[in-house]
């Protein structure tokens, strides 16, 4: 039975960083793409980070991109993502998810399994 467990989420003034981190387990880690997807209230879980099996490939939301930076542990079965520079738009429940597939991927629908998510709120 695959489980995926995010801790790391908080409360951070705009400007602050955060470090998310998402332990999995059920599966051998390394052979599947891992994505973080951010819902906030009444809105669409959306992508904003993916990271290959390996490690070697990484996607990012425009709205992300040079803030965040997702990476993985393999040996530890762990995924992580830093958040630097939080804007009040980033308040949301995030979300760990693992791919049925090794290479990276934006879309939510290649991604079968899901953590239960980490409440990340920013204020001024």
């Amino acid at each position: 039975q695959v489980q995926l467990v995010e801790s790391g989420g908080g409360l951070v003034q705009a400007g602050g960083s955060l470090r998310l981190s998402c332990a999995a387990s059920g599966r051998p880690f390394s052979l599947y793409a891992m994505g973080w997807f951010p819902q906030a209230p009444g809105q669409e879980r959306e992508f904003v980070a993916a990271i290959s099996g390996t490690g070697g490939t990484t996607y990012y939301s425009d709205s992300v991109n040079r803030r965040f930076t997702i990476s993985r542990d393999n040996a530890e079965n762990t995924v992580s993502l830093q958040m630097n520079n939080l804007k009040l738009e980033d308040t949301a429940a995030y979300y760990c998810a693992q791919s049925a597939l090794r290479p990276a991927s934006q879309a939510r629908e290649s991604y079968r399994y899901w953590g239960q998510g980490t409440q990340v709120t920013v204020s001024s």
